[in-house]
């Protein structure tokens, strides 16, 4: 079964006061840490800027779309945010589940 990551960010000031060269340094320790992911069955389904012009738009300015043979690899990718130091730069927030579909949600929601 896949589990699932929906991420939603924006720089925040930390971020703001670094120098051009400090966030592409950060940056490129992410991208090498991230390079064996495919190899474990993650899929990154988007990583993108937000629409804001949407109906009831989030004020999140990025969002990443994670696929995940299994809740330890979204576990493992989880942990891996959380010690690289990005949550130091970033006003962010998870939404994780795993697969399902529209009859079982419809269900989830009238037995709440």
């Amino acid at each position: 079964m896949s589990h699932y990551l929906v991420e939603l960010y924006s720089p925040n000031a930390r971020w703001q006061a670094l120098s051009a060269t400090q966030r592409q340094q950060f940056l490129g320790g992410i991208q090498a840490a991230m390079a064996g992911l495919s190899s474990l069955g993650v899929e990154v389904l988007a990583l993108a800027s937000t629409e804001p012009g949407i109906d009831q738009a989030s004020d999140h300015r990025y969002l990443g779309i994670w696929r995940f043979p299994d809740a330890q690899s979204r576990a493992a990718l989880l942990a891996g945010i959380r010690s690289s130091g990005w949550y130091g730069y970033f006003d962010h927030v998870n939404a994780a589940s795993d697969a399902g579909g529209f009859a079982e949600h419809m269900a989830a929601l009238t037995h709440m």
